[in-house]
């Protein structure tokens, strides 16, 4: 749901990345998996570039600091179902690229934003990856596999 950028100010608040619309989408979830344990989650706030928290296990700047890069994450079963149409992120990495006679074109690694539309990130077969726009151009429907036609993966 984020990614801790950094501790604020010398409290023990974080700086967040948010994988989420809004800072208001974390304040369902009481706890959240980072890194290996478990953090409860006091108060949440837009800041800067994300948002900025408070967890009741982390006191201090220090220990804020070395949550630097900690993802944050929730079971998947604790997450609102979406409407037709929509998806979590991480439903679709791993999934099969396919062309549309059926050749296995690759699988999803990774998806991003960097402000116009998601890109998934796609690792063919020979190694190489490729950034393709999830619009329904490139995409028509996103399903399992997906299948998207050669050329937007040149």
């Amino acid at each position: 749901m984020a990614a801790v950028a950094g501790a604020h100010g010398v409290a023990g608040e974080v700086r967040l990345k948010l994988f989420t619309a809004s800072a208001d989408n974390l304040k369902p979830h009481a706890r959240f998996e980072a890194g290996g344990r478990l953090l409860t989650l006091k108060s949440v706030r837009p800041g800067p570039q994300g948002a900025v928290a408070r967890f009741a296990e982390i006191g201090d700047r220090t220990a804020a600091e070395g949550l630097r890069g900690t993802l944050l994450t929730v079971p998947r079963e604790s997450l609102p179902e979406l409407p037709p149409g929509e998806y979590y992120w991480h439903d679709l990495l791993g999934l099969k690229v396919v062309s549309p006679a059926g050749d296995v074109l690759g699988e999803v690694v990774a998806v991003e934003n960097f402000g116009a539309s998601d890109l998934l990130e796609i690792a063919r077969p020979d190694g190489a990856r490729v950034l393709v726009p999830l619009i329904p151009a490139a995409v028509p429907v996103v399903a399992e596999p997906l299948v998207i036609d050669p050329e937007w993966l040149q």
